[in-house]
């Protein structure tokens, strides 16, 4: 071991231990891996440091231990879960706010945790991209409301480059929720995490965020009356035909405002502190779905397609910022590199076991056997020997990983997928297997200018699908690795991850592969989800999107030469897929992948080694 790489490890180890005794908890279980810190339950995850260590990257690394310790230590989930509002904006809202509650704890304890978080919080802001924010982005209300109250917390100052939005949102909040702000940081007890949770739910109230209360979640009677009302209200407005604008209403300045009511998980709420809400909504697949009931019946169509995207990932992102977001990636192909390139190694010794020639010797014609020349050497009388090269069995092919870039999927879901993506085509390629990746997504939330187009036209029956669709090409099957590898950092970018309309992605992606002139095409779908696009559903019913993914998959797998298989993440794709495989944690995703390929190949071997046997 190098002295560099002593000095990670002890300070690897010290940072452990760090975070256990500030989290006061004596059982509470830490590891490394993710881009950020995160908690659940008793375990925290903290991003594994640098390697290089200097005093600004240990102290990046220190702020992220020491924030996942402050939310063990003070952070009571089921009481967020319970107290949280039910708009998914105003519960971004609610959990950044008690993230800054936690972390202010620990900073007014101890000036050297304060100083540790102010450089984890930097690192972040900047991650994010906020010094370039354009107008036309989505407003990260929720940073911006926990960077005011930090500040009066602690007396810290906003980082630098959150100056800019800073500047134009402090007025506008000030005016209308300082009074709630002052309270919050005049509360006698920042321990009290009920009480604080109040006062944020007011600061809540006037920004005139969704807010309706739904009581204690104990309480069946009331929640059963709740959604009898809600059920109520929503038949009435599916009356007046007005049910899309009033479950779904148009966006005010940020494309990410989203609203729903389903409970979410205690990985959810961890995970919601750093989203958008529009990511907040996407997660909660399953009660969007519940919400449309029945299906029209008609055949699927898009209303238009004037607004849908095919766009190269290095035409969605400025070069600088498509390698920082790359530079990001690669920090976490280290946690992962040795885990997956040891499955990715295991897949490229089978594929070139296929691939090696094999001669046939002791021919009457052919090349000459110069090894077999000694024994005419020997005996003269001895006839020359020929050897011919047997013909290769192994089919040129091409695979296509079809990634699904929906909300839900961000974090630890997509940074997976991209690495796995990235080692699988560098693996691939050494084989002579050409490999595609493309991902599909919408270009905004709520329908965008289709939707738009829809309501100007007077709102027709049945319209069809009602989102612009974004398909994005992070590498084409005939580019090489190296001249792709930047582009794969994209699927890293804040915003880009929307909603999903899995049916015509896999459309698109299996015409693509038609379109290919190897002898063997193989389509893989990662997806954590079933379709949602919750305007489409509105208009169609709820099955809409599903039917017409389930006709496509049907295609497919009866009539394509193209071989499908899918791996969901968490969410079980047997019931769309022939070829199918579910893991519950993202961390086999790099195993199904290589496992379910590696199959495929070992059935092609077997195949040709029936088909030698019976010419034989």
């Amino acid at each position: 071991m190098t002295p560099k790489e002593k000095i990670r490890e002890d300070f690897k180890r010290a940072l452990l231990h760090t975070t256990r005794a500030l989290s006061s908890q004596h059982d509470v279980e830490v590891a490394y891996g993710g881009e950020h810190a995160s908690v659940s339950g008793k375990s925290a995850r903290i991003p594994l440091p640098a390697r290089s260590l200097d005093r600004e990257t240990a102290a990046i690394a220190r702020g992220e231990g020491d924030a996942a310790a402050l939310r063990l230590a003070h952070h009571d989930t089921l009481a967020h879960e319970r107290l949280a509002p039910v708009g998914a904006e105003a519960r971004a809202v609610f959990a950044a706010l008690e993230n800054a509650r936690c972390e202010a704890i620990g900073a007014r304890a101890l000036k050297g945790v304060g100083d540790n978080l102010a450089a984890s919080l930097e690192q972040i802001i900047a991650d994010k991209g906020y010094d370039r924010l354009a107008a036309t982005d989505a407003t990260p209300l929720a940073d911006v409301a926990a960077l005011l109250l930090r500040e009066r917390l602690t007396g810290r100052s906003a980082p630098a480059s959150a100056a800019g939005i800073m500047e134009a949102w402090r007025d506008t909040l000030e005016d209308r929720a300082g009074a709630s702000l002052d309270a919050m940081a005049e509360a006698a007890d920042l321990n009290d995490q009920e009480a604080f949770a109040s006062l944020v739910r007011d600061f809540i109230r006037d920004l005139d965020l969704d807010d309706e209360d739904r009581g204690d979640r104990s309480d069946e009677d009331d929640s059963n009356e709740d959604d009898e009302s809600d059920d109520d209200e929503n038949d009435g407005e599916d009356e007046d035909d007005g049910a899309d604008e009033s479950q779904f209403p148009e966006d005010s300045g940020d494309g990410d405002t989203a609203e729903g009511d389903a409970d979410l998980s205690d990985q959810d709420v961890e995970q919601s502190m750093e989203e958008d809400d529009g990511a907040t909504e996407n997660a909660k697949i399953s009660s969007l779905r519940n919400r449309f009931e029945g299906d029209t019946g008609e055949a699927y169509k898009p209303y238009t397609t004037e607004f849908d995207e095919i766009a190269d990932a290095v035409d969605l992102c400025d070069a600088e910022e498509l390698l920082r977001l790359r530079r990001s990636l690669d920090r976490q192909l280290e946690n992962l590199h040795t885990v997956v390139a040891r499955l990715a190694n295991k897949l490229q010794r089978k594929l070139m076991a296929q691939q090696n020639r094999s001669w046939a010797f002791d021919l009457d014609e052919g090349v000459l056997d110069a090894a077999r020349l000694a024994r005419i050497v020997v005996d003269p009388m001895q006839p020359l020997s020929y050897k011919m090269e047997q013909e290769q069995d192994f089919r040129d092919t091409v695979v296509t990983l079809l990634i699904d870039n929906s909300g839900s999927m961000r974090g630890r879901p997509i940074t997976i997928a991209a690495i796995c993506a990235d080692i699988l085509a560098r693996t691939l390629e050494r084989c002579g297997v050409k490999v595609e990746i493309l991902g599909f997504t919408t270009r905004v939330w709520k329908g965008g200018q289709s939707r738009e187009k829809w309501v100007q036209d007077g709102r027709p029956a049945t319209p069809g699908r009602l989102n612009d669709l974004r398909h994005v090409i992070y590498k084409s099957a005939d580019a090489p690795w190296r001249r792709a590898r930047t582009s794969l950092g994209l699927m890293m970018k804040e915003g880009l991850l929307k909603e999903n309309i899995d049916g015509e992605a896999l459309s698109w992606a299996h015409t693509r592969l038609l379109g290919r002139p190897e002898a063997r095409r193989i389509l893989m779908v990662i997806s954590d989800g079933a379709p949602v696009d919750d305007t489409t559903s509105s208009a169609n019913g709820g099955a809409y999107l599903e039917r017409h993914l389930r006709e496509m998959i049907a295609y497919i797998e009866n009539r394509s030469p193209v071989e499908l298989l899918a791996i969901g993440i968490g969410h079980d794709v047997t019931r769309y897929y022939r070829r199918a495989l579910t893991i519950v944690d993202v961390d086999q995703l790099g195993g199904a992948i290589i496992d379910q390929l590696a199959e495929l190949f070992d059935e092609q071997a077997l195949a040709a080694r029936d088909r030698s046997g019976r010419a034989a």
